[in-house]
């Protein structure tokens, strides 16, 4: 009997470590599902356009636009724009045809003989095109020429203010089309317009209340700051975070205060930068389309990316190409494809694919592994990770960042002919590979980039001669070879970092003439092992630097010494953040 309770005992204990061991080997291919569905959300489009409206108050048959009376308080009347089919399946307001719609039902209104509408009593329109939650339309007309500049105040907050810039063009209208941009959610709003004329004489005065809806995301109103040891002056213009996980879908624009003051609403995804043409912006709306905006907020044009999602940046290109950085969907490789889309006509054709051009690197690369840092990658080949382009209109070129393999690549020829030129980062990684020859010869004592990002043109020097500013990421990691390198031990191995590492903005001085690359200059900041950017605030000489895993963006002096840092809730990670002046779009 005691030999029959021996043998079952031992069964049992057999089945509990048999269950355990299955347990422990299915824990990274858990946890690689789990992350995948993490990853997933860039791709995600939204479903649900509808937003909360006060009661309908009448149709707009020809266009298919019901209005409604915008829930705003009792200080100014404002309508809202619904557009039939709204809550139909594929519905999206960065659609031609819906933005026509609006666009003439938003004409009719504006034209109607039967309402006088005047700077006390404009036609007020609550987000019409449906890009931005809190921006609010204005249409009116004045007896003389002036220009609106507005303060909006909020009990509790410093006080914004702004010139509007017309949808016009013009600083002095009679005729008045604009966004008013800077409403607080959540909060009443108590909006100042002043007019003034072309002499600097006040015209009119107005003043109105906004009582503001919630954030359409339900993000926060408010970032905590902490100022930093410089006393300059903060650089003109709003902050923008973009791509902020958990909040996809969404770009939101603070002020230097810590305040929402515009949120942009897309499809999914997030702007991976925000591109400047004149009167209107291009920027990513999802994984898989591009669009046009101007200062109204109204779509002009979309660029669908059919067959490709999209990564990392987007840029100017040649006689007013687009650039994207994307990857081909379904594709064996990922995130090592330049797109090339007509400005003009949409069209999309594929410029660089880095498989091919560097073909003799890529075949002594793998997939990543659940074993991997970047296990969350699990089977993608993930080879070379290209995260931000610059193009150079002199030689036809195309400056790219590869995470992957820590190193800054120009590609020459890029529009025919193409070949690599140069590479510029820890020259050991390409030792004994096809690139070697290629490699620029460090000039100075300095520990290389590790894992960066944002590359920019910082300043055309001399012919061949030009410096760099990026984001060091100072973090070491490679998964998709197998290869061992020896780094510094100021320079990151862990994802979220031991505690004693530091990133870096980095100014790179590249001269093609000696083919060498030095550091000109640096500064420390947050540690973040992946994503983020420093970049310069206009011309003011200030930079914004956003350590997205640290979850922290702060503006700093020309000395790289900090004048004030924003805090923020994400998931994991948010992308990039940006100062913008907004200026010639939403201000003059």
């Amino acid at each position: 009997m005691k030999l029959l309770k021996r043998i079952k005992y031992k069964k049992r204990i057999a089945v509990i470590v048999l269950v355990l061991a299955v347990i422990a080997a299915s824990i990274p291919w858990i946890v690689v599902a789990v992350s995948k569905l993490f990853t997933a959300q860039e791709h995600a489009v939204r479903t649900d356009w509808t937003v909360e409206t006060g009661e309908l108050i009448g149709v707009n048959e020809e266009f298919g636009i019901e209005y409604a009376e915008a829930d705003l308080g009792g200080g100014l009347r404002a309508l809202q724009f619904i557009p039939q089919g709204i809550e139909d399946e594929g519905f999206t307001y960065y659609d031609n045809d819906v933005q026509a719609r609006i666009e003439g039902a938003l004409e009719q209104m504006k034209g109607d003989g039967r309402i006088e509408w005047t700077a006390t009593t404009p036609l007020a329109v609550l987000n019409p095109y449906g890009t931005g939650s809190n921006g609010l339309y204005l249409y009116f007309e004045t007896d003389y020429a002036t220009s609106v500049t507005y303060t909006v105040h909020v009990d509790g907050f410093e006080d914004f203010t702004a010139t509007a810039a017309d949808a016009s063009g013009g600083r002095y209208c009679r005729e008045h089309e604009f966004q008013l941009i800077g409403l607080v959610p959540g909060e009443t709003n108590e909006v100042t317009m002043t007019l003034t004329g072309s002499w600097g004489n006040t015209r009119q005065v107005v003043t109105f209340t906004v009582d503001m809806p919630e954030p359409q995301s339900g993000y926060d109103v408010c970032l905590e700051t902490t100022d930093g040891d410089s006393t300059a002056e903060q650089a003109d213009g709003l902050f923008a975070m973009m791509r902020v996980n958990g909040h996809l879908g969404y770009g939101f624009f603070y002020d230097d205060s810590g305040v929402l003051r515009y949120e942009m609403v897309l499809e999914g995804y997030g702007p991976d930068r925000i591109l400047f043409d004149g009167d209107e912006i291009v920027t990513c709306v999802s994984s898989t389309k591009l669009a046009r905006i101007d200062g109204l907020g109204r779509v002009t044009q979309v660029y669908a990316l059919d067959g490709y999602e999209l990564h990392h940046d987007i840029g100017f290109g040649a006689d007013g190409e687009i650039l994207a950085l994307a990857e081909d969907v379904g594709g064996e490789t990922v995130e090592d494809r330049v797109l090339s889309i007509d400005s003009e006509t949409g069209e999309v054709t594929q410029l660089v694919d880095f498989a091919q051009l560097m073909e003799p690197y890529f075949e002594t690369t793998r997939p990543v592994t659940a074993t991997d840092d970047f296990f969350w990658q699990a089977d993608e080949w993930d080879w070379l990770h290209v995260n931000s382009l610059l193009y150079r209109q002199q030689d036809d070129s195309l400056i790219v960042s590869s995470r992957e393999t820590s190193a800054i690549l120009k590609v020459t020829n890029v529009h025919g002919g193409q070949e690599v030129d140069w590479l510029a980062g820890d020259e050991r990684f390409w030792e004994d590979t096809a690139y070697e020859d290629v490699c620029l010869t460090q000039d100075g004592d300095f520990v290389p980039q590790y894992g960066q990002h944002c590359v920019e043109l910082l300043q055309e020097v001399s012919d061949g001669v030009y410096d760099l500013a990026l984001f060091n990421n100072n973090y070491w990691s490679l998964n998709s070879r197998d290869f061992e390198l020896d780094v510094a031990n100021s320079v990151g191995t862990d994802l979220y970092g031991s505690g004693d590492e530091t990133s870096q903005m980095y100014i790179y001085r590249i001269d093609e003439n000696a083919r060498t690359f030095s550091l000109v200059d640096s500064f420390d900041v947050p540690y973040s092992s992946i994503v983020s950017n420093a970049s310069l605030c206009g011309d003011s000489g200030n930079w914004t630097v956003n350590s997205g895993v640290a979850m922290v963006f702060g503006e700093y002096d020309a000395d790289g010494v900090l004048i004030r840092e924003y805090a923020y809730e994400c998931t994991m990670q948010n992308y990039r953040t940006f100062k913008y002046e907004m200026t010639g779009l939403w201000f003059v």
